[in-house]
């Protein structure tokens, strides 16, 4: 090509320059290190990525990669499009011939998942993560950026921060440090105060029965339960209709005064995933506490 103008040769060598920065930093190697304390490096961002758990797979989506995705745990069903992709199990029964086959760049994967020496034995790069908290979350977002190669991942964080706030601020006073139970099963598991569960409560201005000192997510004596008489209670709608039948419950504060937050199927699912929803679970929270609140004299 023939330059005519003069004027237009330097433009043109700033524009060649920062295409091949551009190209290079899209090249540029990738060296990661894991909550196993393993190190992954790749030459590049991964194009062929397999996620094995739904809140992974939805921060995947949230940083705008879900394109990449060639397969996805039994349980990822957000957004509708994942739905499509081959399902790939479960924690018991994870179909590790099918991850082979679909060749994948990196497995994203939790720490309780089984299959982690299976699938590094086999060769295929993992990358496992824990997100118990917020600030684990946060920090996942982090990795997977980091990861995908996309800039400012740190901004689905700020999103999730901001829709927990607005979501306590519109707690009312009324119903704040009033204390609460929120069973995660019926066994009964709890999200204690240390979980992310525990941390979005605590946000939103109620008092956790289960300390940190019992650990993210224990399992409890329910006679526990009972002793600490909790004044509101939050169950899925699964476990909230054997809630009165338990031997000692009926006289719990929260049964009695009937100050329960039964959450359906669907919104109970999003409450238990430690990813880019967790704002619009807040929401749903502060929603059940508002409707739980005195009702104004007239």
């Amino acid at each position: 090509m023939k330059i005519t103008h003069p004027r237009l040769l330097p433009a043109l060598l700033m524009l060649l320059l920062l295409s091949l920065i551009s190209a290079s930093a899209q090249a540029a190697p990738i060296k990661l290190s894991d909550d196993a304390g393993n190190t992954m490096q790749l030459s590049e961002p991964p194009r062929r990525i397999i996620s094995l758990l739904p809140s992974l797979t939805e921060t995947v989506c949230a940083l705008g990669a879900c394109d990449r995705l060639v397969g996805v745990d039994r349980y990822s069903n957000h957004p509708a499009s994942v739905n499509a992709l081959p399902k790939l199990g479960g924690l018991d029964d994870t179909q590790i011939e099918t991850i082979v086959a679909l060749k994948p760049d990196v497995v994203i994967l939790s720490a309780s998942s089984r299959v982690q020496d299976r699938l590094a034995s086999l060769g295929i790069k993992l990358l496992v993560l824990e997100t118990r908290s917020h600030e684990d979350v946060r920090r996942v977002l982090g990795k997977i950026g980091e990861l995908l190669g996309v800039a400012e991942p740190q901004k689905v964080w700020q999103q999730i921060d901001a829709a927990v706030h607005q979501a306590a601020a519109s707690v009312p006073a009324s119903v704040k440090g009033q204390t609460i139970y929120y069973e995660i099963d019926s066994a009964p598991y709890a999200a204690g105060e240390s979980s992310f569960i525990g941390e979005t409560l605590t946000r939103l201005g109620v008092k956790n029965i289960v300390g940190k000192e019992l650990g993210p997510f224990p399992k409890l004596n329910p006679e526990f339960i009972v002793r600490a008489d909790p004044q509101i209670i939050m169950v899925s709608q699964r476990s909230g209709a054997s809630l009165p039948g338990r031997p000692g419950w009926a006289g719990i504060r929260a049964l009695r005064n009937k100050q329960l937050c039964i959450f359906p199927k669907e919104e109970a699912e999003v409450i238990s995933r430690p990813g880019p929803r967790m704002g619009e679970a807040a929401g749903w929270m502060a929603r059940c506490l508002r409707s739980l609140a005195p009702a104004a004299k007239p």
